[in-house]
């Protein structure tokens, strides 16, 4: 069982209120659930898509193929009702498109009208739509029902009715209507986690115990801000809306050095006007989280679309030489655990971490059973209170054989915490002289870098070591990766590594990836941008050259379809 629903229409009609009820019911039943966007840079109109894939085996990227599509604009029905099988159905409002459509497939169905007669509104016809498909599919109505209870709860009795009875005059009109649909659904299980990669994000955030956030809004970095903002009483996390990207890093800065742990996050325009915050986390070896949520560049390019253009920007931005660790998570699961990790290291190396996603990662949704929290690291390497007070000295820079300096809280203990933009001493005070510049980068800089590498966790593996055909990726094409080489693998020697951890790359002590490479007869390196940015940076530190490379840079993701045709041309 694998069944696919698109729902399509205008910016502000509720597509994604829709999808986002349908994922929760789907989710709660026990299915597998996998959804992704499509939406334009506007408030309203235009055309946008929100697809919902629910299976009784996990899934992780979006199929081609629509088995159900509820259209909400006439556009939808040019665009999609010819994707949609015999078998399938496409659900539609004529009065409200003012047009009749005609196929095999096309079931019209009064949304507007229903809501109006059962809700006492057609500003209900969206909990309508969602009840018809709930009757095309077979589904009864309890969990839809108890979702609804719980959405409007807090506007009353009345509102909750009347959603229900638009729902329920959806889902009776759509079991009276459609005789012909077919569609075959597996046992019901327990309920599972639903979750998106921002929210993830967000979560490793709160699990982490970051204290401040500070940002300015830019998608797709948004939902992380708007996560947090909701969480702030509950959690006793302050979250602050700068005036502008360069303030949100500086605050994370000022945050950070004064105790607790912060973070910012931005998208590509934004992170330009932090390089100049985070040359100076560099040099005075302060703390921070930065979420970096790629989309289409150069400039405003495209705000609402996918691509992964700024790897090579986030290792080499900012002006000097300083250690960083940048984390590409590939799945919301991945998200929260790198998010603890980019905390974790940020503090014990006392550097910048940066978490790296996309759009496409940061608006899909995944199910879970649950995430493990014994797996959380959360340690305080600050030198607080009794334990500060009782150094005789305190050298906020002091040279060590590990480059890591004591940091200690300003006003924990009777000991001055000093630091400077400019070249310091160990003291913090400003230099000029040649040989503690000298000194101060060895630190900073190569000291760090070789305990920095050993944190870093190999590349994931799937399929067997011995594979002739080698995929390789990084951040969000996992999951499509991942069931591109399930389609491949009963006809091909095929496996695939996903870097989740890009920067510094990993040794290969553990794992030995540069070797299995080396044996395989084909190495596809697959990237959502235009140069390929990972295998330029995979040759320069290892001297490996892929086979093949295939690259997409519309601001689209794949589909596992698209993505099979293009491995399958290139191996034969």
């Amino acid at each position: 069982m694998d069944y696919t629903i698109r729902i399509g229409g205008e910016a502000g009609q509720g597509v994604q209120t829709v999808g986002d009820t349908l994922a929760k019911v789907f989710s709660r039943t026990g299915f597998h659930v996998f959804t992704h966007q499509d939406y334009e840079s506007r408030v309203r109109g235009g055309h946008n898509y929100y697809q919902v894939r629910f299976s009784d085996r996990p899934v992780s990227a979006p199929r081609q193929g629509i088995d159900i599509l509820i259209a909400f604009d006439n556009e939808s029905i040019l665009r999609y009702g010819g994707q949609v099988p015999d078998k399938g159905v496409a659900i539609y409002d004529s009065a409200a498109l003012k047009q009749v459509f005609s196929g095999p497939a096309l079931l019209d169905i009064p949304f507007s009208r229903l809501a109006s007669e059962h809700a006492g509104s057609s500003i209900m016809a969206n909990t309508v739509a969602v009840g018809a498909v709930m009757g095309i599919i077979g589904m009864e109505l309890d969990i839809l029902l108890a979702i609804i209870r719980e959405t409007f709860a807090s506007k009353g009795d009345e509102v909750v009715t009347a959603n229900s009875n638009a729902a329920l005059s959806g889902h009776l009109h759509a079991v009276k209507k459609c005789k012909r649909c077919d569609f075959t659904l597996a046992r019901h299980s327990p309920a599972r986690m639903l979750i998106s990669g921002t929210e993830a994000i967000g979560l490793g955030t709160l699990a982490s115990g970051c204290r401040f956030y500070a940002a300015y809004p830019m998608t797709p970095s948004t939902g992380i801000m708007n996560y947090l903002a909701g969480k702030e009483t509950e959690y006793g996390i302050v979250v602050e809306q700068a005036e502008d990207e360069i303030s949100a890093i500086n605050m994370a800065l000022g945050a950070s050095y004064a105790g607790v742990r912060a973070m910012t996050g931005t998208s590509g325009g934004g992170f330009a006007l932090m390089v100049e915050g985070l040359s100076l986390a560099g040099m005075t070896e302060t703390p921070v989280v930065i979420a970096l949520g790629q989309r289409p560049g150069p400039a405003t390019g495209l705000p609402t679309r996918t691509e992964q253009g700024d790897l090579l920007f986030a290792l080499f931005t900012a002006h000097g030489e300083f250690p960083r660790v940048i984390f590409a998570p590939g799945t919301p699961e991945q998200a929260f655990y790198l998010t603890n990790k980019a905390f974790d290291l940020a503090e014990k190396y006392q550097i910048p971490a940066i978490v790296i996603f996309d759009q496409y990662l940061g608006d899909t949704c995944w199910t879970y059973e649950g995430f493990d929290l014994k797996r959380l690291a959360h340690t305080d390497y600050r030198l607080r209170g009794e334990a500060f007070s009782r150094l005789d000295s305190y050298r906020r820079h002091a040279l060590t054989d590990s480059g890591v300096s004591p940091l200690g809280v300003p006003g924990d203990a009777i000991h001055l915490v000093v630091t400077d933009s400019d070249e310091h001493d160990e003291d913090g005070h400003i230099i000029e002289d040649a040989a503690t510049r000298n000194a101060m980068v060895e630190k900073r800089l190569k000291r760090k870098i070789p305990a920095l590498t050993g944190e870093i966790a190999p590349p994931e593996l799937t399929g067997p070591p011995d594979a002739g055909i080698v995929l390789v990726g990084w951040g969000s094409t996992f999951g499509i990766m991942r069931e591109a080489v399930g389609a491949l693998s009963a006809e091909h020697s095929i496996a695939m590594l996903h870097f989740s951890e890009v920067w510094p790359l990993p040794s290969t002590g553990s794992f030995d990836y540069l070797g299995m490479l080396k044996q395989a007869k084909k190495t596809l390196c697959i990237e959502q941008n235009a140069t390929g940015q990972f295998a330029r940076l995979f040759r320069s530190e290892t001297g490996f050259k892929f086979t093949e490379q295939i690259h997409r840079y519309d601001g689209r993701p794949f589909t596992v379809e698209e993505l099979t045709g293009e491995i399958s041309a290139r191996i034969g």
